[in-house]
């Protein structure tokens, strides 16, 4: 599997949107008590809500997973 391929299928997508929205607002909310902690907060909020735009995961192409449906292969069998 190729780097910047797709690999991220429709559920995983829309929990990383939900969760990306998520993070996001805690860091918008909190940003005041530990500024470090919710940086890293919004960072990882940002990552999963690019992951999800790009429908590719890096770490997913790394170790060869995904959670995309071929309907080509699906069709072949």
């Amino acid at each position: 599997m190729a780097f910047g391929e797709k690999n991220i299928g429709m559920a995983d997508k829309a929990l990383r949107m939900v969760l990306g929205v998520v993070l996001i607002g805690v860091f918008l909310l909190n940003y005041a008590h530990d500024p470090l902690l919710y940086l890293l907060v919004f960072a990882v909020g940002l990552i999963l809500l690019a992951t999800a735009a790009t429908e590719s995961c890096w770490l997913y192409s790394l170790i060869g997973f995904s959670t995309l449906e071929r309907k080509k292969e699906a069709k072949k069998k």
